[in-house]
């Protein structure tokens, strides 16, 4: 009986390993983010039955027309080329001095003395006046500077969700692709116009207006170059040393 309960609990134990597992490898899974997702294109209306000509209505391609993305749900291709170069530097250095002087007042004529106190333990062979001055000295001086370059090259096919009254195209796609311990994203969406669009039936990147770009990394490697809670308390603003 005690061999059967202990085969039992191993064989419990054996499938709570494969369970973690099994959920350890999905988290690594890509997700598809809802907005992102292709559109599909809408249904042509229902046509009469074709009378054997050659033209017929519905998702047709003139044979003067090319195969550039124009109505809702076609594919083109936007080549990133995105390289930005930003530098800044400051310096700033205040100095103030400032004195301000009382001199002792003239009261009916005579200037008011009077003697210190017994219990105070000054100089008592000195009579003190009315007369005072105020002097400060400040200084600051300060520089910072910064830089940041970043690049972005590739591709992402990205579907039209919307043709404007004007012609553009409102465009979006999303990639996602696994890599051993990690995901990768790259979502695109803007608008663009039919003119920008190569004959191969792409276009730059830096010619889609009103441009969301995100590349995003999801798993082991994304967690492992994230500062900490902790650690980002005591570099943030709030922590006065």
């Amino acid at each position: 009986m005690n061999e059967y309960l202990d085969e039992l609990n191993i064989s419990k134990v054996i499938m709570m390993i494969g369970i973690l597992l099994l959920i350890s490898g999905c988290q690594d899974m890509a997700k598809r983010d809802p907005a992102f997702a292709a559109v599909r294109p809408p249904l042509p209306p229902v046509q009469p039955q074709s009378n054997g000509g050659i033209y017929k209505p519905g998702f047709d391609v003139r044979l003067f027309e090319d195969l550039k993305a124009r109505r809702v749900g076609d594919i083109l291709t936007v080549r990133l080329a995105e390289a930005t170069n930003a530098n800044k530097s400051s310096s700033t250095e205040i100095d103030k001095a400032n004195t301000s002087t009382i001199t002792n007042p003239t009261i009916l004529g005579a200037s008011p003395e009077f003697n210190v106190p017994k219990f105070l333990p000054l100089d008592r062979t000195q009579d003190l006046s009315l007369a005072s001055s105020l002097s400060s000295d400040h200084e600051f001086d300060g520089s910072g500077s910064t830089a940041q370059q970043n690049a972005l090259t590739g591709s992402i096919p990205v579907s039209v969700i919307e043709v404007l009254p004007n012609g553009n195209l409102i465009v979006r796609g999303e990639k996602r692709v696994t890599l051993n311990n990690g995901v990768e994203y790259v979502q695109l969406s803007g608008i663009i116009r039919p003119v920008d669009v190569l004959a191969d039936n792409s276009v730059l990147s830096t010619q889609v207006a009103d441009a969301t770009i995100n590349y995003i990394g999801e798993g082991a490697v994304a967690d492992s170059s994230i500062i900490g809670w902790l650690a980002r308390f005591f570099a943030g603003p709030f922590m006065p040393y």
